[in-house]
């Protein structure tokens, strides 16, 4: 059995980012653990009262439908981690790390073009560096898309999500795809990548990638085998 831990700049990109993924775990009897970083607070971005209110019952209808551990909530403002001071998000995911213990990290990708997402990759690697208490043996970063491939239009080969590890979810799509169905204030229509169908076609194009009927793609950042 495994420790796994994800870590989701907001509510939603863990679904669309390894949701078959995570119920693939579970499935298999490993422990899934999950840190939601940012929540929408009154006043910011047009946000109202109403709005956060059903935003909290969507995040606790998918959390109850994916089946995890244990829940950490950060509640850090939405879409303005950059006002947070780094040594303070480092230290509140390293102590959820250091809570978990997790053998498997899941992270979101450096290069995309949101800046929320880069940031908390990069606070992921801070507080999961090696040290005697803690041993993060495998840490992978996962694409959110629209704005993981969109982070390529900078230019820099970095920015760029180049996928070295396929997870084989043809079994756990349709369960992907329900989770999503709970953040009903985030799913678009039509041809979209956060509509259910644009999902349904990244999975589908990642297992054409791989050989297999869906899959969900990542970097590998790091691998300790023992």
């Amino acid at each position: 059995m495994n420790k796994i831990l994800i870590i989701a700049p907001h509510p939603d990109d863990e679904v669309l980012g390894c949701g078959g993924t995570i119920k693939k775990h579970i499935k298999f009897g490993d422990e899934a653990y999950l840190c939601l970083v940012t929540k929408p607070l009154v006043g910011e971005n047009d946000w109202t009262a109403e709005y956060v209110e059903n935003k909290d019952k969507e995040i606790k209808a998918s959390n109850d439908f994916m089946g995890f551990k244990q829940v950490f909530f950060l509640d850090l403002p939405a879409l303005r981690l950059d006002t947070v001071p780094k040594k303070d998000l480092n230290d509140k995911i390293s102590n959820v790390i250091e809570k978990v213990k997790p053998d498997v990290l899941y992270a979101p990708f450096f290069g995309d073009i949101n800046h929320d997402h880069r940031i908390v990759f990069e606070a992921c690697l801070v507080a999961s560096r090696i040290r005697p208490d803690v041993m993060v043996n495998k840490i992978l970063a996962y694409e959110i898309s629209p704005t993981t491939e969109q982070g390529g239009i900078s230019g820099q080969k970095s920015d760029v999500f180049l996928p070295n590890y396929f997870e084989d979810i043809s079994d756990y799509l349709d369960d992907k795809l329900k989770a999503m169905e709970c953040y009903k204030s985030e799913l678009k229509e039509r041809e979209h990548p956060r509509s259910l169908k644009g999902i349904d076609v990244l999975a589908k194009k990642r297992g054409s990638e791989s050989g297999v009927k869906a899959a969900e793609a990542f970097m590998l950042i790091r691998e300790i085998k023992f």
